[in-house]
């Protein structure tokens, strides 16, 4: 097994730093001008293709080493499913907000001269 940073594989780095590299392009995307803002889309959909492409296909060996007499449990399941969840909303809901408030952004007439 690969030697671990933070507590965490090397895979999980991985992904973290597309992840990462994906939303600062994005920012950056969307504060270009003309088509280039519609860009963002295609972005977001290539590091979710290059994330499903990751966990799909592991480098380890599908067959798992003989388990010691030592089972590790998992006692945070749970709660990381709920810290998820709850960050799930909470990305949905600033997305609609970000919808409302910019991409939706009312353009309104300039008045007329009247001379």
């Amino acid at each position: 097994m690969a030697g671990t940073a933070l507590g965490v594989g090397p895979g999980v780095l991985v992904l973290q730093l597309l992840w990462g590299l994906a939303l600062l392009l994005c920012l950056a995307l969307s504060r270009a001008a003309g088509r280039a803002r519609f860009a963002v889309v295609l972005v977001t959909l290539g590091a979710a293709v290059l994330s499903a492409a990751l966990l799909l296909f592991p480098r380890e060996d599908e067959r798992p080493a003989t388990a010691a007499a030592d089972e590790i449990v998992d006692t945070f399941f749970i709660g990381r499913f709920i810290l998820l969840a709850v960050m799930s909303l909470v990305l949905l809901g600033c997305l609609f907000l970000l919808l409302i408030y910019h991409l939706m952004e009312p353009v309104y007439a300039k008045p007329l001269h009247s001379s």
